[in-house]
């Protein structure tokens, strides 16, 4: 049966590390992602990119112009009628896959550049010497033609009230509810946390575009030292993604029809088979638990349903790797099994976590593997924000059997429901914690505690102390379960 001109394929991925000490000598953050473009094109068996129609990138946050398509796009020397730009999220590249799909199958584009990256390490450098760097900037009266992408607010007032409002702070609170939950003491789950992240090293070690290409035992993982850190308690610095990275991805799409215009060989074709896109209850204060991300379970299963298969039928899956405690929420709302390899990368903080752009590399890497792997099918699991905005893709080298399908089930998520949040003031007298966390400064030393604290009532509020007492006292043994107080100002009393 003849393959309809419209569907959707991928034809080219390229990924790079850029490792230049002198920040003076790496490349512009423009250049070093059309680096990437040029060996998806070279992927593709392709000598010129003079038929893409639309460059889309990831959006990034080392490098803060408004219009980053229009740089990329002259460094390659190719004129597209549409640049474009992704609201923020990790969730971001698949959703960017999603929606290039589905312009695709509705003959809106025919050729399309992906692409991201970012230059952290450069930067970060560049600080700490007092360089200026010689990037362009971009005139703020300049913008991108689109905007690709769902934006939320994902901060609560009551959540940034409290100071409540990184990733390093949410996902270890994540990470003790699930380890009562489990009903394991502290030790035992930091030798499981061990045992998962040592999985993933080793996935990276394998991995030639992985940023460290080490395998590291569970007791190097889990053992906090002068080079491991703890940051937020359960996590020392190895369980985080690591953002000190310069890496760049990219993906070429096209339509069927102009892949066989091109002359693009069979054998570098992987098809998007399904895709889905939603979040949780935006707030983290409002989720009924934090063991649970019911959107996810709903997107993944819909994710499958339109592909025409189910969990058990995928071959290769990559989930967001963030933190360990993101792993284990997708995988037990998918009904994986920790004991299955679920990375193909690394994960972020092995193969490297380009804030924004992981999944790019995630999905460079499984159409690859799919390649070698004709007839199998791979999961992505893309994820934004504190576990909140999710997106997901189903791929083959064997194309649809009704062309690309996706779904946006954001209505069954928004009918589920939602814990009410408390503020300070409101919130004064006894509770119980549900999940917590104690961050700790560069000197390893605790220096703020975080807890959510349930009411009598059902409600949630968040309790914070700067007091050393308390953080020392909250490191040791299992404080999910038990009673504490807050004053009329949010601080915690235990």
């Amino acid at each position: 049966m003849p393959l309809d001109p419209r569907t959707p394929v991928i034809v080219g991925v390229g990924q790079r590390n850029q490792r230049v000490d002198d920040p003076l000598q790496s490349l512009t953050p423009a250049d070093f992602i059309a680096e990437a473009v040029r060996d998806a094109a070279a992927d593709a068996g392709l000598s010129s990119l003079t038929a893409v129609d639309s460059v889309r990138v990831v959006s990034f946050l080392s490098w803060r112009y408004r219009d980053p398509a229009r740089f990329i796009a002259a460094s390659l020397g190719i004129s597209p009628r549409e640049k474009c730009i992704t609201t923020n999220g990790g969730n971001s590249p698949q959703s960017l896959v999603n929606t290039t799909a589905l312009d695709i199958m509705a003959g809106r584009n025919d050729v399309v550049v992906l692409c991201g990256g970012e230059t952290s390490r450069t930067r970060k450098r560049a600080r700490a010497a007092g360089i200026d760097l010689p990037w362009p900037e971009v005139p703020e009266d300049v913008a991108p033609d689109r905007v690709i992408g769902e934006e939320l607010v994902m901060n609560h007032e009551i959540e940034t009230s409290r100071k409540i409002w990184a990733p390093v702070q949410v996902y270890p609170m994540f990470e003790t509810a699930i380890r009562a939950k489990a009903g394991r003491t502290p030790e035992a789950h930091m030798e499981h946390l061990g045992r998962l992240w040592s999985k993933f090293s080793e996935v990276a070690a394998a991995n030639p575009n992985a940023w460290l290409r080490k395998a590291l035992t569970p007791e190097e993982i889990r053992t906090v030292g002068p080079r491991n850190r703890m940051i937020g308690l359960p996590y020392p610095k190895l369980m985080n993604s690591n953002n000190d990275v310069d890496q760049s991805a990219s993906i070429i799409m096209c339509s069927v029809e102009a892949a066989e215009r091109l002359g693009i060989a069979r054998d570098r074709w992987v098809f998007p088979l399904a895709g889905s896109d939603c979040h949780e209850h935006k707030y983290v204060s409002e989720r009924w638990e934090f063991t649970e991300t019911p959107a996810i379970a709903l997107a993944g299963k819909r994710v499958l349903e339109l592909a025409g298969t189910s969990i058990s039928e995928i071959d290769i899956v990559d989930l967001y790797s963030c933190f360990p405690s993101a792993v284990q929420l997708g995988a037990a709302a998918l009904g994986l099994s920790l004991d299955r390899q679920l990375t193909r990368t690394g994960g972020l903080p092995f193969a490297g976590g380009p804030w924004n752009n992981y999944v790019m590399h995630a999905i460079a890497t499984v159409v690859t593997e799919l390649r070698a792997r004709p007839g199998e099918k791979g999961l992505i699991w893309g994820n934004g924000g504190y576990a909140t905005k999710h997106a997901f893709g189903v791929y083959s080298t064997e194309p649809p059997k009704s062309g690309f399908r996706h779904d946006y089930p954001q209505d069954q998520i928004d009918a589920l429901p939602r814990r009410t949040p408390v503020g300070v003031g409101d919130s004064e007298g006894p509770g119980t914690i549900e999940a917590y966390t104690v961050m700790h400064d560069r000197d390893g030393a605790p220096e703020r505690a975080i807890a959510s604290v349930r009411l009598p009532d059902g409600g949630r509020a968040w309790g914070t102390s700067e007091d050393a007492s308390v953080g020392t006292a909250m490191c040791e043994g299992e404080w999910v379960g038990r009673g504490v107080r807050l004053d009329r100002e949010g601080n915690l009393l235990i």
